[in-house]
C-alpha cells in the first residue's frame, strides 16, 4: 500500500490519524508492516522526527508496536472483546476534546463517598442469608413506585439498561421474531439483536420519536416487540410527547397479534423532558427500563425494570439462575443517592447543565448556518455532507465524535416504501459553500439523505463552545 497517499495533513497527528483511519477501515489489517520511518518521511516530504511522533501515537494507543529492526507492524484492535457496534463507536485517533463517548460528565456525577460512608454505617458487613430474599429491597422498591411513569405490576433491579433489555428479550422473543427498532437508533441494541437471532424491523424517527405510520408498517412486517427510547433519544434526542405516546400505544392497541414494547429510559434524572411512557395505555405489555448510569454513574451498574407480572416474574426467576441478584448494597447506595439533599441537588444541577451546554452549542452552529433541533439529553445528531471527510476534518482540529454509520439499523423495512432508514433525521439540501444540516420538519420530516451524520456528546462540552462549533460546521460541510 501507498501509506503516503492516504495522508492529507502532514502533521504527526494527521499521520498518525490517516494510519488509525486505514486499520478501523480494514485497509491495514494485524500483522501488516509499515513503511520504515524514513521511507515515509521522505514519500512525504517530512523529516523522520515528524513520522517518528506519528508512530508513537499510534503506539501508545495500541494500534502499532514497534519490533525494532523487523519494523512496525500493525496490532490486533485493542477493544476486540467488543461486539461489533461498539468497536466501531471505541475507534479512533488520540484527541484533545473527545465528543464521542456518549458518557456522561465524571465532574457532575454526586459524589459516592458520603454515600458510601453512610451505608457502611449502617450496614457493617454484606448481608447474610438473601439467596431467597427479594432481589428488589424494599426502600429502592417505594421510591421507584412513587416516581414510575405508570402503574407495574412487577419492579426489579438489574446490572444496567442494555441488560435489562436483553433479559426482557429472551422472555418475550424467540428465535428469529422481528423487532421493531428506532433507526436511528442505539448500535449495542442492533449487536445484542444479531446475538439473539432477532432480526429488525426500521422505524423511521421525527422530533417526537417513533414515527406512528412506521410502527404500524413495522408490526405489519412481524414485529412482535418494540424497542424505543422515550426520552432523550440516543443520538438524536428526540423526546415522545404524551400525544405521540398515546398514538403509538393506539398503532399496538390495533394490531391483531400481542405485542410487547420495551422502553429505554437511559437518561433518566438528567433529562429535561417529561416522562412519558406508553405503559399509561399500555400497562399489561409495556416494559420500562429505567437506568441510573448518565445520572448517578455507569460504575454503579443500576437500572431499574418494571411492568407485567407475567413478564417480570419470569425474568426475575431466571436471573436466580445465574447473577441470582443485584447487589443490595449497591441497591442501598442508590436509596442513599435518591434521597439525600446533596446528592439530589447534583443531580438537579447536571440536568441544567446538560440543558445548557445544549443550548449553547446548538446556538454556536446556528450562527455558522447549521440548524439542528435542540432535542434533550448528552447527544446531538450532526447532519455532514460527508461522515469520513467530517471525522478526517475533526481530528485535524483535534476533536473526537463518533461516526454515525453504527446508529443505523441497516434496514429499510419501517422508514418508508424504498426509502433510505431513518430518513426522518436525514440532511437536507446545502447551500454553495456552507454546511446547512435542517432538523426534520413538522409531520413526517423526511429529507434525501445524501451524506450521513455525526453523534457528538454535547455533555462533555467545557471550554470554548464557538470554537468547538466552528470545527464541526466546517466539518459537516461539503
Amino acid at each position: 500500500m501507498d501509506l503516503a497517499s492516504h495522508v492529507d495533513d502532514r502533521s504527526p497527528r494527521g499521520i498518525a490519524a490517516a494510519v488509525a483511519r486505514l486499520v478501523h477501515g480494514g485497509d491495514l489489517v494485524p500483522g501488516d508492516r509499515l513503511p520504515t520511518v524514513r521511507a515515509l518521511a521522505i514519500d512525504l516530504g517530512v523529516s523522520p522526527a515528524t513520522v517518528s511522533g506519528a508512530f508513537q501515537a499510534l503506539a501508545t494507543v495500541g494500534l502499532v508496536a514497534s519490533r525494532g529492526r523487523a519494523g512496525t507492524f500493525v496490532l490486533p484492535p485493542p477493544a476486540a472483546w467488543l461486539p461489533p457496534r461498539y468497536r466501531d463507536l471505541a475507534g479512533g485517533a488520540p484527541a484533545r476534546l473527545d465528543l464521542s463517548t456518549g458518557t456522561p460528565d465524571p465532574e457532575l456525577l454526586p459524589a459516592l463517598g458520603p454515600a458510601l460512608a453512610r451505608v457502611a454505617a449502617r450496614t457493617p458487613a454484606a448481608e447474610a442469608g438473601t439467596y431467597l430474599s427479594a432481589p428488589l429491597v424494599p426502600e429502592l422498591e417505594s421510591l421507584l413506585r412513587e416516581s414510575w411513569p405508570f402503574v407495574p405490576q412487577r419492579l426489579t433491579v438489574v446490572d444496567g439498561a442494555v441488560d435489562a433489555i436483553s433479559r426482557t428479550l429472551e422472555q418475550v422473543a424467540s428465535f428469529g421474531d422481528r423487532v421493531a427498532v428506532e433507526d436511528p437508533g442505539f448500535p449495542p441494541l442492533f449487536d445484542l439483536l444479531d446475538q439473539l437471532g432477532l432480526p429488525r424491523v426500521a422505524c423511521a424517527l421525527d422530533r417526537n420519536g417513533m414515527r406512528p405510520d412506521a410502527l404500524a408498517r413495522a408490526l405489519d412486517a412481524g414485529a412482535t416487540v418494540v424497542v424505543l427510547q422515550p426520552r432523550a433519544h440516543n443520538p438524536t434526542g428526540a423526546s415522545l410527547t404524551p400525544t405521540r405516546a398515546r398514538e403509538l400505544a393506539a398503532v399496538v392497541r390495533r394490531h391483531h397479534s400481542p405485542v410487547t414494547v420495551i422502553e429505554d429510559d437511559h437518561c433518566g434524572q438528567i433529562s429535561s423532558a417529561r416522562d412519558v411512557s406508553l405503559g399509561t395505555w399500555l400497562p399489561d405489555a409495556t416494559v420500562h427500563v429505567r437506568s441510573y448510569s448518565k445520572s448517578h454513574g455507569p460504575d454503579l451498574r443500576l437500572a431499574a425494570v418494571g411492568g407485567p407480572a407475567r413478564v417480570l416474574d419470569a425474568l426475575v426467576a431466571r436471573r436466580m439462575l445465574g447473577p441470582g441478584w443485584t447487589s443490595r448494597l449497591l441497591q442501598h447506595v442508590l436509596v442513599d443517592l435518591l434521597t439525600d439533599p446533596a446528592a439530589v441537588d447534583a443531580v438537579a444541577h447536571a440536568r441544567r447543565v446538560y440543558f445548557a451546554r445544549r443550548r449553547a452549542l446548538t446556538t454556536a452552529l446556528a450562527l455558522f448556518d447549521v440548524h439542528v433541533d435542540g432535542g434533550d439529553g448528552i447527544n446531538l445528531w450532526l447532519p455532514v455532507h460527508d461522515e469520513r471527510t467530517a471525522l478526517l476534518r475533526l481530528e485535524a482540529a483535534g476533536i473526537r465524535a463518533a461516526p454515525g454509520s453504527p446508529f443505523v439499523a441497516g434496514t429499510a423495512g419501517a422508514g418508508g416504501p424504498g426509502g433510505p432508514a431513518g430518513s426522518g433525521w436525514s440532511r437536507g439540501p446545502a447551500t454553495p459553500g456552507t454546511s446547512t444540516p435542517t432538523r426534520p420538519a413538522d409531520g413526517d420530516g423526511t429529507h434525501d439523505a445524501p451524506g450521513g451524520h455525526l453523534r457528538v456528546t454535547v455533555g462533555l462540552l467545557v471550554g470554548d463552545v464557538a470554537e468547538v462549533a466552528q470545527a464541526l460546521a466546517l466539518a459537516a460541510g461539503p
